[in-house]
């Protein structure tokens, strides 16, 4: 399908066609491989066992692998397994397994596809039928996916660093007949968000003298208000008015309110309940040409950070040094 990929050959020469269970393992055993990989191998080997002794009502140590038996799945298996161990690959997620339908020839005579092996290794395993006609997952691949495979689904969160293809010999359309393999580091998960109940106080004002909104949007803020808005609005009879908007804590909700009855010009106070999303943050000090200064963290939704300057931390500085606040805020910021 217009895709450059690996194959791999095996060619051997009087080998034996098959082995049982305690042959294929003895021979594990006795191999020069690390112990992990010797570990991988031998559970992949097991599970294979494991389904044919159910499937034909044998005891595990004799069970015949046949055509699992030959070189040929052995380098498969244990090839797989070398490849995780040089790769150091901490953690495998496989798709959900592509079935194909149909029969196939084998030692047994014709049997179903997929074939029984491999549908009682993927017990558990998230699959689906394709409609082809075609032994897509042996029990080979699919005891490697089953041992190997952490999770199944979709591509996780991570950072592809490689890709590689391996090519099967055989054309089945309309897809290509590869095994794709991303090797990447996973992304940090995303950052919690924090969550709160808060209340929305809201009062109308439209004679209120100019000169009082600072004085009471401090005493708000005093009153342990989150923040404060005015918008402009029109309201009756075209007037040009303010709608005084303040988010609180539902335990300063009452000091607000007579706050803006008290204070404000205005008549009557609405309040409602609310929810509010929050990425986490916390206070960090960074080294800048000021000295160490405090700065806010925020974590993203991505997982990364992000550090931003406080604004009393940098009013402080400005007065202190008699510089213009912006000039602070890009110093601080190229230090982050």
């Amino acid at each position: 399908s217009g895709i450059q990929a690996q194959g791999v050959r095996v060619n051997v020469k009087g080998e034996p066609k098959a082995r049982d269970y305690t042959a294929i393992k003895a021979l594990l055993e006795a191999s020069p491989l690390a112990d992990t990989v010797k570990a991988r191998s031998l559970a992949i080997v097991e599970k294979i066992a494991i389904a044919e002794s159910q499937i034909h009502g044998c005891p595990q140590e004799h069970v015949h692998f046949h055509e699992v038996g030959g070189i040929d799945a052995l380098v498969d298996i244990v090839g797989t397994a070398l490849g995780i161990a040089y790769l150091k690959i901490e953690q495998v997620v496989a798709s959900h397994i592509p079935l194909g339908s149909g029969f196939v020839t084998c030692q047994h005579g014709t049997l179903p596809l997929p074939a029984p092996a491999t549908v009682s290794i993927l017990k558990d395993i998230p699959v689906y039928g394709t409609g082809l006609e075609h032994e897509l997952v042996t029990p080979t691949g699919a005891a490697i996916v089953a041992t190997l495979a952490h999770a199944f689904g979709p591509v996780p969160a991570m950072n592809i660093e490689k890709v590689g293809y391996g090519a099967g010999q055989t054309d089945i359309p309309p897809r290509p007949n590869l095994l794709r393999v991303m090797l990447g580091k996973p992304r940090p998960p995303a950052a919690a968000l924090a969550r709160e109940q808060i209340k929305v106080v809201e009062a109308n004002d439209d004679d209120m003298n100019p000169e009082l909104f600072g004085y009471i949007m401090e005493r708000l803020f005093d009153d342990g208000a989150l923040d404060v808005f005015w918008i402009p609005v029109q309201m009756k009879k075209n007037r040009p008015g303010t709608l005084i908007q303040v988010l609180c804590p539902a335990p300063v909700e009452t000091a607000v309110v007579q706050r803006l009855l008290s204070e404000s010009t205005s008549l009557g106070v609405r309040t409602c309940d609310a929810q509010r999303h929050l990425l986490k943050r916390e206070p960090a000090e960074i080294e800048t040409s000021f000295g160490r200064v405090t700065v806010k963290r925020i974590y993203q939704l991505d997982g990364s950070t992000r550090l931003v300057p406080e604004y009393e931390a940098c009013r402080q500085i400005a007065l202190e040094r008699n510089l213009p606040l912006r000039t602070v805020y890009d110093v601080i910021l190229k230090a982050t």
